[in-house]
């Protein structure tokens, strides 16, 4: 019976480790997951995985219907998600404290600090990739959100841009100080109940407002406006603004000039092109957005990578491209007229100031790719969330050591399926 159980150990710790790391689940929840069991990826293949985006189309309208003077083809561009495979996520114990812990019938007391670690080290990394890899924001970093309206003011933004809605697909996430200042103007809003339920119920502010499901976390990402004084620049160069160029990244470089010399722009950076005419398309309409006053809403992205400018010049990488072109591929436009070398550009925010922007996002905006973890061991067990994300746990022995091993391990891919359904939220002066 010794050797019996023993073999087992590791498939009767899946069963306790399982429901201590789905309960503490927030983010992770709330965006599209998958197994990608199909995808060709080794570990000597790389460090990314690409997944297929949904396919854009673009109509042609004619006066009698014919087609036959353009390729069938031509209004079907498909790109691809590059999901970034990420390092191990790894908790270990020693056997003999496992073997304890079932003796006295307090496995799940053993097991779900340990979930609960792998959970949490998951979102902060993971809203920390959102972060830098959404294009919308609302409101001004240095304004911090205490009402309400402003929450809405991002679900409007959603709904102008074109971003899907739908029961359960649309999110607001806020920290719990947030939280404190809007209870405080709720004025009757629709609550959560008080029962004691696993993380991602009790997570939830409000389960519906204005299209959203309002939910408060501790793990959102946050960046520095490090030491960058001069804030406006301009452009030096004109951008590739076809789609083509943009689709499998959905990203856009932007060479900038005019900025603190030697200044960071740091990844999470939101930057505004503040010429009058750079204005915000619906992705699925391509007419001009309207703002609370009337006017049009100026083109924003979010930079995802730390910069160092020289002399005041640097290329900025950003989450969602300014695309114009005319034709046939007018369709994938997202901007009113093109970005041009000399449009002035500015970097929003303070020097020296942290910033945490609160996070609003469609559930398709982001992907969790979970990567098939090869087995180690004869009695390794691999168990898979009912969403895909699959956890290795093994038990071995380490001879130089003189001590059994149980680890619990998973590896994660990031991607990005569509930087417009993302954004950063702030509030208005």
């Amino acid at each position: 019976m010794a050797n019996d159980f023993d073999s087992n150990i590791t498939r009767k710790l899946a069963r306790t480790f399982l429901p201590a790391f789905e309960t503490e689940r927030v983010l992770s929840k709330s965006v599209n997951t998958q197994f990608l069991k199909d995808m060709p990826f080794n570990p000597s293949s790389g460090t990314t995985i690409d997944i297929k985006r949904p396919t854009d189309y673009v109509s042609q309208r004619t006066s009698n219907g014919d087609i036959s003077s353009g390729a069938p083809d031509n209004d079907i561009v498909t790109g691809k998600a590059s999901a970034v495979v990420q390092d191990y996520f790894t908790v270990d114990v020693e056997y003999t404290r496992v073997e304890q812990a079932i003796k006295m019938d307090q496995l799940e007391e053993l097991l779900a600090p340990m979930a609960t670690r792998i959970v949490t080290d998951l979102e902060v990394d993971f809203a920390k990739y959102m972060m830098k890899n959404c294009n919308l924001s609302v409101g001004d970093p240095d304004t911090s959100v205490t009402a309400w309206a402003e929450v809405a003011e991002a679900g409007a933004l959603m709904d102008s841009v074109g971003v899907p809605g739908g029961p359960g697909s649309r999110y607001y996430c806020i920290n719990p100080y947030t939280q404190t200042t809007l209870a405080g103007v709720q004025n009757g809003l629709t609550s959560v109940d008080d029962l004691v339920r696993p993380a991602f119920v009790d997570a939830v502010v409000n389960n519906s407002f204005a299209g959203m499901r309002v939910m408060k976390s501790t793990a959102l990402g946050t960046y520095s406006g490090s030491t960058l004084v001069d804030r406006v620049g301009t452009l030096s160069a004109t951008p590739n603004a076809t789609y083509v160029a943009a689709k499998d990244t959905m990203t856009q470089s932007l060479a900038v000039t005019g900025l603190t010399a030697g200044g960071i722009v740091k990844a999470g950076s939101v930057i505004e092109i503040t010429d009058g005419s750079r204005n915000r398309l619906n992705i699925s309409t391509k007419q001009e957005i309207l703002g609370n006053a009337g006017g049009a809403v100026k083109w924003r992205a979010v930079v995802t990578a730390d910069v160092t400018l020289s002399g005041g010049a640097g290329t900025l990488v950003c989450a969602g491209p300014a695309i114009l072109e005319t034709g046939d591929t007018s369709g994938y436009n997202t901007v009113s007229s093109a970005l041009t070398s000399g449009d002035a550009i500015e970097i929003l925010g303070t020097a020296a100031l942290t910033y945490q922007p609160n996070m609003f996002f469609h559930r398709d905006a982001f992907c969790i790719g979970s990567v098939p973890i090869p087995k180690l061991y004869a009695t390794d067990t691999l168990l898979t969330t009912k969403d895909g994300l699959q956890i290795r746990i093994s038990k071995f022995a380490d001879g130089l050591a003189n001590k059994q091993i149980v680890r619990f391990d998973f590896q994660p891919a990031y991607g990005t399926f569509n930087p417009f359904f993302a954004g950063q939220g702030y509030g208005n002066p």
